[in-house]
């Protein structure tokens, strides 16, 4: 077997760092047997290099060697390309088409970002797995093959298998083997080295002079958390080889070449608030508001029920004080900019009854036709009083937001154009 050494020599892999020794080691290990291999590590750590270390040193290094990118292939796609279609199995396929599990017989194939696997791709990787069978789209015909599968994700897999993005049983058939590569920042004496091999390299590709480093520099260098990696040096090195003429690079000029300025290499607070893409949010607070506007619709059957039957309108009110005052009150402002318009207006023309000449439905007309006189007649004293409550209402909201509509509707629990209805109504 190579020693560490000369693979790294061979696949000019830089650093000492023990996390990388071993994981450089258990590839060595595994290469020799047919084991599913699970690369894991964050996004540029150079994950890339652990399936072609395994495949080189493998009893198929013969043989073909895929490597393919899951999350860069379309999802009504990646079937046909990982496992072939027929002619005619979907528009635009007008002839047959073998896929990798099929051209890669006998050989490796490096999934690259396997995380970003649809389910239904999931399901046929699976029974590759398990037994080497597939089908190609638009075939009945099994078909058997005979491939190393090595993978690689930067995603959180059991975070995924948790939100149902990934199949558990797909997930431990992978990771017979996990290698974690680790991340540049906790291999803080390999990040000066790869910087100099990246200077030196970029240095003869552009024909100048390679940039040489001051302690301060190399200190800021070492500290930088490096978010994108090893990916991120080179970037960094390539920017600072091409645009900086002096070829001493002191702190304060590398520090203008690292985003955000970022260079402490302290633990981070990491937010625990939802994704903008994660709905979950907006769906318990729409439930809320579903749950809400229900109730106050049965508030408002049992006033209106109260007030067609009761002849002491006074009475209803007194009893009902704190129903009303829940509806009209300015104790929900979160749930009150939601309302629909036709629900306050007609919440207010059942408590006013301003038109009572109005048609109602036929069921009132039929159960409490008798009583459309008492309703006329409490129309004016109800009304009076709940309309004076509420100009005085508008006005000191008005004042207190400094006659800024918006927020005076908002306060109140209305909207906006209902606000300016009632202001002209009342003319204030």
């Amino acid at each position: 077997m190579e020693s560490i050494q000369s693979i790294k020599q061979r696949f000019e892999i830089i650093g000492q760092d023990p996390k990388l020794n071993r994981a450089l080691e258990k590839a060595m290990q595994v290469a020799a047997t047919d084991i599913s291999v699970l690369v894991t590590g964050e996004s540029g750590v150079g994950k890339e290099a652990i399936p072609k270390i395994i495949h080189s040193l493998s009893h198929r290094k013969h043989a073909k060697y895929i490597a393919v990118n899951c999350g860069a292939i379309p999802e009504g796609t990646i079937d046909s390309e990982l496992f072939g279609h027929e002619k005619g199995a979907f528009t635009g396929a007008t002839q047959s088409r073998s896929g990798y599990f099929e051209v890669a017989d006998g050989g490796t194939i490096f999934l690259d970002e396997v995380g970003e696997l649809p389910l239904t791709t999931q399901v046929r990787l699976l029974r590759v797995l398990e037994n080497g069978e597939f089908l190609k789209v638009g075939s009945s015909q099994v078909q058997k093959t005979d491939v190393r599968i090595v993978a690689a994700t930067n995603v959180n897999m059991f975070e995924a298998i948790k939100k149902e993005r990934f199949r558990e049983d797909l997930y431990y058939r992978l990771s017979t083997v996990e290698i974690n590569i680790p991340p540049l920042r906790e291999r803080q004496d390999d990040i000066h080295l790869l910087f100099r091999k990246f200077a030196s390299d970029f240095s003869q590709k552009y024909k100048m002079p390679t940039i040489r480093l001051d302690d301060h520099a190399v200190s800021l260098l070492i500290k930088y958390r490096w978010p994108g990696n090893i990916r991120q040096l080179r970037n960094i090195a390539e920017q600072v080889s091409v645009l900086e003429e002096n070829r001493a690079i002191t702190g304060a000029t590398l520090h203008g070449y690292l985003p955000n300025n970022n260079t402490s290499n302290l633990p981070a607070v990491v937010s625990n608030s939802k994704s903008e893409s994660d709905f979950s949010n907006e769906r318990e607070i729409l439930y809320k508001v579903l749950f809400d506007m229900k109730g106050d619709l049965n508030d408002l059957k049992k006033l209106t029920m109260e007030l067609l039957k009761n002849n002491d309108s006074e009475k209803v009110q007194k009893e009902n004080e704190n129903l009303i005052r829940k509806i009209y009150g300015n104790e929900d402002e979160e749930d009150a900019d939601i309302e629909h318009d036709s629900q306050e207006e007609t919440a207010m023309n059942v408590l006013h009854l301003p038109e009572p000449k109005k048609e109602e439905p036929s069921f009132i007309q039929e159960s409490y036709e008798d009583k459309y006189h008492f309703a006329e007649e409490i129309q004016e004293e109800e009304t009076l009083s709940l309309q004076e409550k509420e100009v005085e209402l508008i006005k000191k909201s008005l004042e207190r937001n400094r006659g800024k509509r918006k927020a005076a509707a908002t306060e109140l629990g209305i909207s906006e154009r209902t606000l300016y209805r009632k202001i002209k109504q009342y003319d204030l």
